[in-house]
């Protein structure tokens, strides 16, 4: 009967990772279409926005030398800087409300609601990766940045501000579905973060007490761990990975938690 099943396609007969593998894949591809399909360039927008950010703030950076007084390269410092803040701040931004948009799948009993917010993160966090890298690529051969000095730390930076990003959208996504003022506060509170999230500082070049304060923040520490990665000896960076790692942990267990309850609520419902 394994045997048979396993031929046949059954979904029965499936493990529950394979299953789970399975909705998200169909939820990845549903969700790039719908978002992309018929929307200008497309998957493109992804790469070309960052772009021309980075190219913005290169231009107005040199036209104004005074302020950026450093030797990194301006544009490794935006680049390092915008691309984590696109990493955290839109997988929140499209897991809020992202179940009245697919509450009619949610009928299929293979469909879960974690499923649904796993898949919107794992296209953010596909999205704006190609983004980062494409774009480094690009600024390398024409020679505006240098190759980072410590290509592993710039892959788990990444990754720890991929979880980070991952685990709040968890939160506000299913806090969404609960209470309606996290949809019209999110916006402004992204907007207060942006500028504190290190995207256009070294936590080095501010006073003692302004540090101590900021690096209260967990995005923080990943963007100067980012950096110390990409310019190693050319910057005092600081970061506690242990710091951020254990407020990720925390930040998705009550994630985690939030989904259960919002899964709860819709069981009753039903």
């Amino acid at each position: 009967m394994r045997g048979k099943a396993a031929v046949t396609g059954n979904l029965s007969a499936d493990s529950p990772w394979r299953i789970s593998g399975r909705v998200i894949g169909a939820l990845l591809l549903r969700e790039s279409l719908t978002r992309y399909g018929r929307n200008n360039i497309g998957f493109l927008w992804l790469v070309v926005e960052p772009m021309l950010f980075t190219l913005v703030v290169t231009a107005l950076w040199t036209a104004m030398r005074q302020i950026h007084r450093s030797d990194i390269p301006i544009a490794a410092f935006a680049l390092t800087g915008y691309s984590s803040v696109l990493l955290w701040r839109n997988m929140p931004g499209r897991c809020i409300r992202a179940l009245k948009s697919n509450r009619a799948l949610l009928f299929h009993r293979q469909v879960r609601m974690l499923d649904v917010y796993l898949a919107r993160i794992l296209l953010e966090f596909v999205g704006v990766t190609i983004s980062f890298i494409v774009l480094g690529i690009a600024l390398w051969a024409i020679e505006w940045i240098n190759s980072p000095e410590d290509v592993l730390a710039v892959f788990f930076a990444w990754m720890l501000l991929a979880w980070f990003g991952g685990a709040l959208a968890l939160t506000l996504g299913s806090m969404s579905e609960r209470f309606n003022m996290v949809e019209k506060i999110w916006p402004a509170v992204a907007l207060i973060l942006f500028p504190l999230s290190g995207a256009a500082f070294m936590v080095d070049a501010l006073p003692p007490q302004a540090q101590s304060i900021l690096l209260y923040l967990p995005m923080l520490h990943g963007v100067e761990y980012l950096r110390e990665g990409f310019f190693g000896s050319q910057i005092h960076a600081h970061f506690d990975i242990a710091y951020l790692i254990v407020a990720n942990t925390l930040l998705t267990l009550f994630g985690l938690s939030q989904v259960k309850r919002v899964v709860l609520g819709e069981s009753n419902e039903f």
